[in-house]
């Protein structure tokens, strides 16, 4: 690590719910200094002053320029939401010809990321990487653990669940309700076919979490799992809200966008954020995510596998910010990455998340088992 110089980061978002929690783990890191920037400065003096200080200015993502971030090694965007996300902090970054990274989630940007800026990047010698959060950077960490060795991979299933007393913000309700009820592509049964957002509602196991429901989601992972991992028969990802009012509920709203009586559920984001927060004191803090895959491994022996993460004590918000506090260590470390533009798939591995699972009181267990309905020998 350079002694003389830190590496200074610009936090794009700094004040919500994920934002906020990265700034918590960047704070402290020795070499970085750090800047918390957003729309509203009331609330980045709350954040400033809950983690002990940091320079903070005022800046709108869709309206930065390219001098605005003049003096910054690397821009992090945490703000959401990134479905229909603008171009414009991009653009400044390559202009300004420093490194960018995201926390961004939604499919069509995380999927056409590479195509849309890598050869701009490469010209302009900077780093871009987008999708740095649970997906894809975590699940694709996991599962290049699990499956390491295999023959062929047949299954993928991902899925994110948080405890009811979670804290949430717009902009995870707005990413949430711009897909609800429209339809997507998901590989399932060996080929691609329609889904519908907040569909194949359904009971799933979550392990200390209990019992949740989980319905199909349009993210990233659809596209990146299948042209990654190569699933003989499907790759799917489900989340789920803890409480019945809530998830069903949201089922139910999503039918009349299904049916095409109303274009989409985003208009009403807030008067919906503001009835899951009223229920905030009902359900747990308990969060969970799992990553299951089946598949012939390295003997030629059906295997499946299963990683379980649980976070109680509303730890789980946490999770989403580890990539990029992965990145952001290895670019004040100089750890090398050529310049382009990627999705953050192939480029952190499990390991690197282990320290901040630690330090939190994150716990996570891995399984391997025969498929159900098959005996191994």
């Amino acid at each position: 690590m350079p002694d003389e110089m830190p590496l200074c980061i610009l936090l794009l978002g700094a004040s919500g719910v994920f934002g906020s929690r990265l700034a918590e783990r960047l704070a402290p890191e020795p070499g970085i200094a750090l800047t918390l920037a957003g729309r509203r400065r009331e609330s980045l003096v709350m954040v400033r002053d809950r983690i002990g200080g940091g320079a903070i200015r005022i800046l709108d993502r869709d309206w930065i320029e390219a001098r605005d971030l003049a003096g910054y090694d690397l821009v992090i965007d945490a703000a959401g939401p990134f479905q229909n996300s603008g171009t414009k902090l991009v653009e400044a970054a390559l202009e300004a010809g420093i490194d960018y990274v995201d926390l961004a989630d939604g499919r069509e940007w995380v999927v056409g990321f590479a195509e849309r800026f890598d050869q701009r990047a490469r010209l302009a010698g900077v780093r871009l990487v987008t999708g740095a959060s649970s997906i894809p950077a975590l699940s694709h960490a996991v599962l290049d653990e699990l499956t390491a060795g295999w023959q062929r991979i047949d299954t993928i299933r991902i899925g994110i669940f948080p405890g009811n007393r979670a804290p949430r913000g717009l902009s995870v309700v707005e990413a949430i309700l711009s897909y609800a009820g429209k339809p997507f592509r998901v590989f399932r049964n060996g080929e691609w076919r329609d889904d519908w957002g907040w569909g194949r509602l359904h009971r799933t196991d979550a392990g200390p979490a209990g019992k949740r429901w989980a319905s199909a989601c349009d993210t990233p992972e659809q596209d990146l799992l299948v042209n990654r991992y190569k699933p003989s028969a499907s790759a799917e990802f489900f989340a789920g809200m803890e409480l019945s009012i809530l998830h069903v509920g949201l089922w139910l709203l999503s039918l009349p966008v299904r049916g095409g009586w109303i274009r989409s559920l985003r208009p009403w984001s807030k008067p919906l954020l503001t009835v899951a927060r009223w229920l905030l004191p009902f359900g747990t803090d308990k969060g969970a995510m799992l990553v299951e895959a089946t598949g012939i491994d390295g003997e030629g022996k059906p295997v499946a596998a299963n990683w379980r993460l649980n976070a109680d004590g509303n730890r789980g918000p946490y999770v989403p910010v580890l990539a990029a506090v992965a990145l952001a260590r290895r670019w004040r470390d100089g750890g090398t990455l050529e310049a382009g533009a990627r999705a953050c798939t192939e480029i952190i591995e499990l390991e690197e998340f282990d320290q901040d699972f630690g330090a939190l009181g994150i716990a996570t267990q891995t399984a391997f088992t025969a498929p159900q309905g098959t005996r191994r020998p």
